[in-house]
């Protein structure tokens, strides 16, 4: 399940970090959100380093859908209503300042990334909904409007129109930006004391610290784990499937998207709460959508994706708490991680080096409102809900009575475990515990993992790491 973007695009590897070292600023992850600002406190003067798990780029920016846009599905009149109107117009207009940045970084450094503008819709049946959503986005001052009876498959009674947005393929654009970055992969940082990261290969000193790595890992302070929770959603790349032009969302839950990438269209959709994919059948219900829409086209590529989602809509950017001053996030971008890295990157740049952005107070970290609250208190039910099914939930099946490329929890020598069959027969069994904060696992039957349904980390069904917040593989069991 490799992206069109990791087919085509190879970035160089770099070493892994041998030794104590120390930096004036050190970034967690080689994201786009750790390269950009990186990059961007590099350019200010900043002695910089970036510390990454495992290679730029290899999480979830590769496996983006990568749209440039501050059309973030229908968002605006759900933004006003949890961030109040001043904020609301602070979040707009920082995602539509972060394309201009794209537009001038890309100019400037020369950078061949298939850049290319493009409008984006939102689309659905609800035509009063979309009414007053193009109202509202334009109230917030971005260049929307509504069309009505647009041409996307599937139909629709109408879509909200967004101009002067835009499209590109992200590693080459990454692998651009981070050539002139130290950067350290294959060192994942396990554990972070004050101004000092460790890594198995040493410790990083450093007067700032900046978390850039998806889902922050130090859970005291800051809370992160009880402020989000992570969704996963899934792409195929067709041949010979025609589609309009722009970079479509359906509207609400169910909703598919469209964009172009050459001549290729990507078809995503099938989006859950990471570890409730119990069932599986995502990537059928594409390919069903495929056959029916585009009878002609050819698959070439399929992958998935995963994103932090936080209670009241917009990323956290700033300061980590209260108590590490010295220390930043960028996190909780929903499924619009490529305006929100380069806002990160502004944001911070200008937090880090005493600038006053006048758009920081929307993405405060530090926020914590009655919305907020709210959502809280939902992520801990959640958690609560897989604790309890842990200790309570009797497994249906034996190990051997689990058909040969299926998996799921069951009794394996009188103990409950999380066991894969494969085709051959060959058992591989886990503990079922995820190592971050004790939540049941649970098996996705379309990627052949086991995934926290409490905070969204990810293993494979050897029991190895695939992504945080969790810092350790899941202990295999006797099969």
């Amino acid at each position: 399940m490799e992206s069109i973007w990791s087919k085509t695009c190879a970035i160089p590897p770099r070493r892994a970090l041998h030794g104590d070292v120390e930096t004036e600023i050190a970034v967690v992850g080689a994201g786009m959100a750790g390269v950009l600002i990186a990059a961007a406190l590099q350019k200010e003067g900043k002695q910089v380093l970036v510390l990454e798990a495992n290679r730029i780029g290899s999480g979830q920016t590769r496996n983006t859908t990568a749209k440039i846009t501050a059309q973030h599905g229908l968002f605006a009149r759900k933004l006003i209503e949890a961030l109040g109107e001043d904020r609301a117009k602070q979040y707009a207009a920082a995602n539509l300042a972060a394309i201009d940045a794209y537009r001038e970084l890309i100019r400037s450094e020369g950078i061949d990334c298939d850049f290319e503008e493009a409008a984006a819709y939102a689309y659905g049946n609800d035509l009063k909904r979309l009414k007053q959503e193009a109202e509202a986005e334009a109230q917030l001052g971005l260049p929307a409007s509504l069309i009505r009876d647009p041409d996307v498959p599937g139909g629709g009674a109408g879509a909200v129109r967004v101009e002067r947005q835009a499209q590109f393929h992200p590693l080459k654009f990454l692998k651009a930006v981070a050539r002139p970055l130290t950067i350290y992969e294959n060192t994942p940082v396990r554990r972070a004391k004050n101004h000092v990261l460790f890594t198995g290969g040493g410790r990083v000193r450093a007067e700032r610290i900046v978390f850039a790595c998806h889902f922050p890992f130090v859970n005291f302070p800051g809370l992160y784990f009880a402020r989000m929770h992570q969704e996963r959603s899934y792409v195929l790349a067709l041949e010979n499937a025609a589609c309009p032009d722009g970079m479509w969302i359906g509207a609400g839950d169910g909703g598919y998207s469209f964009r172009k990438y050459g001549s290729l269209l990507l078809l995503g959709g099938g989006g859950h709460r990471t570890g409730e994919n119990h069932k599986g059948g995502r990537y059928e219900e594409l390919r069903a959508r495929a056959a029916e829409w585009f009878p002609n086209s050819r698959e070439v590529a399929h992958w998935s994706a995963q994103d932090c989602i936080t209670a009241d809509g917009a990323p956290y950017i700033g300061q980590y708490a209260k108590s590490r001053p010295y220390w930043y996030v960028a996190t909780g971008f929903q499924k619009w991680g490529m305006t929100g890295s380069m806002v990160s990157a502004v944001l911070l740049r200008d937090a880090i080096c005493g600038g006053n952005n006048p758009y920081a107070e929307a993405f405060a970290a530090s926020r914590f409102d009655a919305e907020t609250v709210r959502g809280v208190a939902g992520e801990s039910a959640h958690a609560v809900k897989s604790l309890t099914k842990q200790l309570f939930q009797i497994p249906a099946k034996q190990a051997e009575e689990l058909p040969r490329g299926h998996g799921g929890i069951v009794f394996l020598h009188g103990k409950k475990v999380g066991v894969y069959k494969d085709a051959d027969g060959t058992v591989y069994a886990v503990d079922i515990r995820c190592p971050h904060l004790g939540c049941q696992l649970e098996w996705n039957p379309d990627e052949k993992s086991w995934d926290c349904p409490c905070h969204g980390s990810r293993f494979d069904f050897r029991g190895e790491l695939i992504s945080g917040p969790a810092q350790s593989d899941i202990k295999g069991q006797e099969p």
